[in-house]
């Protein structure tokens, strides 16, 4: 699992520790949980909600952009890519002929 090293003044770690034990998690937790809610739209807890507000006030908040110009692609051409999806040798037939 990848990590992420920061520095931080002493006032700023003792807060993040005062509020992960608050919430009654370990300062990992409660900083991944922090971060997520920064850029998953998805997350919609009061907390995470808290959290967001504090961050679009700060500047912090990142918006994702809609993806703009795509477009759904042409449904016969993606029939024939099932189908063809289907054929061949099975992944399990080709794993078991590299263990001979």
């Amino acid at each position: 699992m990848p990590q992420i090293t920061l520095r931080v003044d002493e006032r700023l770690a003792d807060d993040v520790k005062a509020y992960a034990s608050k919430a009654g998690r370990s300062v990992n937790a409660w900083v991944v949980s922090i971060l997520r809610a920064a850029v998953d739209p998805d997350l919609a807890d009061s907390e995470t909600e808290r959290t967001r507000a504090r961050l679009a006030r700060a500047g912090l908040l990142l918006v994702p952009r809609p993806r703009v110009g795509l477009k759904a692609p042409d449904a016969r051409r993606l029939a024939r890519a099932r189908r063809a999806a289907g054929k061949g040798t099975s992944l399990s037939d080709l794993v078991a002929a590299g263990r001979r």
